[in-house]
């Protein structure tokens, strides 16, 4: 079961797998980068209007449900590419959606869509660095698929406090970071047993993994994947100021056709290992 497309949020570093800032909540003083420009065509292709299948059965899903937007709220949607998000949002009647992404491409994307609906306010900005969008005035944040492609989690995490009233509530949707780590996860099969395993090869080293994004091609595009472990995920959450009130781990929807042992053993994993970690949180 290979994992969903990731959002890209920002172009990854040159230098090597544990290069980037470290988490300190502060943007750091380098130049800032334009988003993932090089891969925006590429994924706002991929994922469209409505998203992946795993988008479509999964992650929006989940993370409307647990955002419950009520008619007439502000919510602002943090790494928003090409607003993937922003269409149930504006279906289920929220009063205003603010996107900000740090891709000027993916924010042009999405002012190809919602450009002309006038609950849709659309920046281009880093989410790590300080913005006149963290104001203080929305009913809730959300970041979806995004915090593994940010450097400073930590800056993340404040901006979204920083955006919302007090009290007001954000919902964070990313991949599972026990089980789903690039190029130190993967899927194995027991013939003795029958089983499919998940085996692990690394999980307590944060670091950064470069990925090459198209790699059936020539053209060399990276992103970085950061990993972190769950205890250090969830201390970043808190020193942004942000208080975790709920965890949800969720599941393939994916499920083999092809019957028989191998069959049986992949639904089983399926059922077993989650794919994604969702969070909600208050300010």
């Amino acid at each position: 079961m290979p994992p969903p497309p990731r959002r890209p949020f920002r172009k990854p570093p040159q230098s090597g797998p544990q290069s980037g800032p470290q988490a300190t909540g502060k943007p750091p003083a380098v130049q800032r980068e334009q988003g993932w420009d090089p891969v925006a065509a590429w994924y706002d292709k991929l994922v469209g209007d409505s998203g992946s299948d795993y988008h479509r059965q999964v992650i929006l899903p989940a993370t409307l449900r647990l955002l419950d937007p009520r008619p007439g709220e502000a919510i602002i949607d943090v790494c928003c590419g090409q607003g993937v998000l922003l269409k149930p949002l504006l279906e289920l009647g929220v009063g205003k959606v603010i996107g900000i992404d740090a891709s000027p491409r993916l924010i042009a994307a999405a002012k190809a869509r919602y450009g002309m609906e006038r609950r849709v306010q659309l920046i281009t900005a880093d989410a790590c660095a300080p913005g006149a969008w963290a104001d203080g005035r929305q009913d809730a944040a959300t970041c979806v698929m995004a915090v593994h492609d940010v450097a400073d989690a930590v800056a993340l995490f404040a901006n979204m406090a920083r955006a919302l009233k007090p009290g007001g509530r954000a919902v964070v949707v990313l991949m599972h970071p026990c089980f789903r780590i690039p190029r130190q996860s993967h899927w194995g099969w027991d013939a003795e047993h029958k089983i499919q395993y998940r085996r692990l090869d690394a999980y307590a080293s944060a670091g950064a993994i470069s990925i090459t994004t198209h790699p059936g091609k020539a053209s060399g595009e990276q992103t970085t994947f950061h990993h972190r472990p769950l205890g250090e995920l969830l201390r970043a959450i808190g020193q942004g100021g942000l208080a975790v009130t709920a965890c949800e781990e969720l599941y393939s929807h994916r499920r083999s056709q092809t019957g028989g042992p191998f069959s049986m053993a992949e639904h089983r994993a399926a059922q077993e290992f989650p794919l994604f970690l969702a969070l909600t949180a208050r300010s």
